[in-house]
């Protein structure tokens, strides 16, 4: 039997395979082999899910110039246009300008899944919580730094109905951040804030106030401690309840 070359593959065949590889080397290497591959590469299909990488400088090869060029403002608008709007999930650049920010949104209408990268500059991470509107779809966001989630819950309760998970690690969950879930988000199913800074009450608030949790994450925490008797009852009924290794404070170092 005759064997088939890749470049005889149906478009929407290589396409779906093409999806999975990456994109950098959907960028830098694919459209390169062959026409029918390059066609194939220019697929929305192929770009529903733009996860730009945390790349190192000897990643496949590539040096200091292709860390610097994926993480540009022109890139990120050419991958968004590459989509067409399909986009499911984005998981944008370090330092990720105000105006990539911006575009993603208005191009990205169809986004149930957002990553923020912690090193955001202040100037588009402020900026999310008026852009939140634009995702109507949006389920499941991503802080890798506290950001503004007294601000943002707030948002993601009048536009995302869809919405069930956050999550937040490393961040500070005070009273308002805590009152916002309980207010806006009391239908949330997955919570994962492991590191994070949260007061024992302010955890008994959002326990008492999303009642429908199927997992929360709260495990090394500064601001309760780990067999807190009320806490353990109150998450009693979530399947997925870890609170291992949290404290009310940093343990003091000892010589």
């Amino acid at each position: 039997m005759e064997e088939r070359k890749w470049e005889e593959l149906n478009m929407d065949c290589l396409a779906n395979v093409f999806q999975k590889v990456g994109m950098l080397s959907l960028l830098f290497d694919v459209p390169f082999v062959c026409k029918s591959w390059y066609k194939a590469s220019i697929n929305p299909m192929c770009w529903q899910h733009l996860v730009f990488p945390d790349i190192n400088p000897s990643d496949m090869g590539r040096q200091i110039p292709v860390r610097l060029l994926i993480q540009s403002t022109s890139v990120v608008k050419l991958v968004v246009n590459r989509s067409s709007g399909c986009a499911t999930t984005l998981a944008l650049p370090k330092h990720c300008s105000e105006q990539a920010l911006e575009y993603a949104a208005k191009k990205c209408p169809a986004l149930k899944i957002l990553v923020l990268h912690d090193f955001i500059p202040h100037e588009s991470s402020i900026l999310i919580p008026k852009l939140i509107s634009k995702w109507k779809n949006l389920e499941v966001l991503s802080l890798r730094w506290s950001y503004n989630i007294a601000d943002i819950i707030p948002q993601i309760g009048f536009h995302c109905k869809k919405f069930v998970q956050l999550n937040a690690p490393n961040s500070i969950i005070g009273k308002d951040e805590a009152s916002a879930m309980v207010t806006f988000v009391p239908n949330i199913r997955h919570l994962f804030l492991k590191g994070s800074g949260i007061k024992q009450e302010n955890l008994v608030m959002i326990l008492q106030g999303c009642k429908e949790l199927l997992s929360l994450d709260v495990r090394d925490c500064i601001g309760f401690k780990d067999d807190d008797a009320e806490i353990l009852q109150l998450a009693s009924h979530i399947p997925a309840f870890v609170c291992e290794g949290s404290r009310i404070l940093i343990p003091q170092l000892t010589d």
